[in-house]
């Protein structure tokens, strides 16, 4: 098959270098993108009378066609012509014979390839936008369940405070939240038509970019046609987004995985998303969070691979960032579907409300509460420290809780303490007594919910 460029060349390129220059085996996807872009551009010849009118309606026309067959499955692509945009012009031609080859009037492919990407990373960010929106909906509906269940919170992984499962799962929440502004952020860089660009230097045609930004639905128009074909930055904010987003997932994977142990028991995961063993009939490991946690990695490693490809590329295009497109769609393909699997995951487990009150009291939990109580007392809060220290200790030692011991082994440490200490070092009190924006009293939990249920509305 002949090239569309081919004047220039006396020989046929060999068919390895064929297959090693075609995308078309993974930037097909972009067909929707492409035929949208070539549109609005043959619309915008005909209305600057660049091209007859009436051509310009029949290219339209064409393209609508065409891209009514490709979804219908009637369309088999040709490496021989290297790309979705060569393909898309190569159908056009043949069907409606020279007038197609007036569609690329006034543009390049570098230009062309730059907006089909962007309007792709547009549509990509609104949709795990939209996923990472479901996301949150389930963390909040369940954590409007367990706004009472008590649990040990954390630090270097060692029982630290009291907290609810409700004001852990809403740390998760805030985390989402930003993920989802990253989303926001991409959407509004990606926002930007480069459109009109040409290879590098514009063109003599007199292009209204106006009007095709508006038909495709972007914000501006580039303003520097070196920087319209070369920039990947869009691309890149997708990834790095993705990267954190995945990092996210990773940290709560991790902390399900562990809670999935006989060791913590906290939660339990629903037969549909767990596995077992080849040989250890036993087994039901949470191979979902597992791979999840896996897969994070993969994601960071579309990150740092094209920020390699782009690092060392002078301006203005090169075939360098054909690299691009595999790391975007691989990275959106990843997340896309942890977010979902991940989602339906957590919905679908079961909570083990007792062990984790259980945890949070045999830990020492309330420790710090009873510091504080001495501190209210008149001690020194160095002194508080001190004999709390002491306490735990003691009871470790005699394989007590704090609330277990006698108020005359407390005297043993101290003469300040008496019987209301029982009741600031109960795990109920010690929660709800943190009763300031951010902790996890009832009351502050459930505002944060209904605040966040509002500004998911918003968003």
């Amino acid at each position: 098959m002949k090239k569309m460029w081919g004047g220039r060349f006396s020989k046929k390129t060999d068919l390895l270098t064929d297959d090693f220059n075609s995308s078309i085996s993974f930037d097909q996807r972009l067909y929707k993108q492409d035929v949208l872009g070539s549109i609005a551009h043959a619309r915008m010849l005909g209305k600057q009378n660049i091209i007859d009118p009436k051509e310009s309606e029949l290219i339209i026309s064409t393209l609508l066609d065409i891209l009514e067959d490709i979804e219908a499955g009637k369309v088999e692509f040709s490496v021989a012509m290297e790309d979705i945009h060569m393909n898309v012009e190569a159908i056009l031609t043949e069907r409606i014979g020279e007038v197609g080859k007036k569609l690329h009037t006034g543009r390049s492919r570098n230009d062309q390839v730059a907006t089909d990407m962007r309007l792709y990373v547009k549509d990509i960010s609104q949709d795990i936008k939209g996923l990472m929106s479901e996301l949150i909906t389930t963390l909040l509906d369940l954590a409007d369940e367990h706004t009472k269940t008590i649990m040990p919170g954390y630090t270097h992984l060692q029982r630290a405070q009291p907290i609810t499962f409700s004001h852990h799962l809403m740390a998760y929440v805030e985390m989402f939240k930003r993920d989802m502004i990253r989303m926001q952020q991409v959407y509004a860089m990606s926002d930007t038509l480069p459109l009109g660009s040409g290879a590098l230097a514009t063109t003599t045609y007199p292009l209204d970019r106006e009007s095709v930004a508006l038909e495709l639905g972007f914000a501006a128009v580039s303003l520097n046609s070196l920087d319209g074909v070369s920039d990947r930055d869009f691309c890149i904010d997708f990834l790095e987004a993705a990267a954190v987003f995945m990092m996210h997932l990773s940290r709560f994977s991790e902390e399900i995985i562990l809670w999935c142990t006989s060791e913590f028991n906290f939660v339990t995961l629903d037969d549909a998303f767990s596995t077992g063993s080849s040989i250890m009939p036993q087994k039901k490991n949470p191979d979902i969070a597992e791979l999840v946690r896996g897969k994070t990695g993969r994601v960071y490693g579309d990150l740092l691979g094209f920020l390699t490809t782009m690092k060392g590329i002078p301006l203005a295009y090169n075939k360098d960032m054909q690299e691009d497109k595999e790391p975007v769609f691989d990275a959106y393909d990843t997340i896309s579907i942890c977010a979902i699997t991940f989602t339906k995951m957590v919905k679908t487990m079961t909570v083990n409300k007792a062990v984790m009150v259980k945890a949070a009291a045999g830990g020492f939990s309330n420790a710090t509460d009873a510091a504080d109580w001495l501190v209210k007392h008149g001690v020194a809060f160095r002194n508080a420290h001190e004999i709390i220290g002491k306490l735990v200790f003691y009871a470790l030692d005699h394989q007590k809780s704090l609330d277990e011991l006698t108020l005359a082994e407390y005297h043993s440490v101290s003469p300040v303490f008496d019987d209301t200490i029982y009741q600031a070092i109960d795990l109920n009190v010690c929660v709800n007594q943190r009763n300031i924006i951010g902790g996890p009293a009832e009351e502050q939990v459930k505002k944060a919910i209904a605040f966040n249920r509002e500004w998911l509305n918003q968003c």
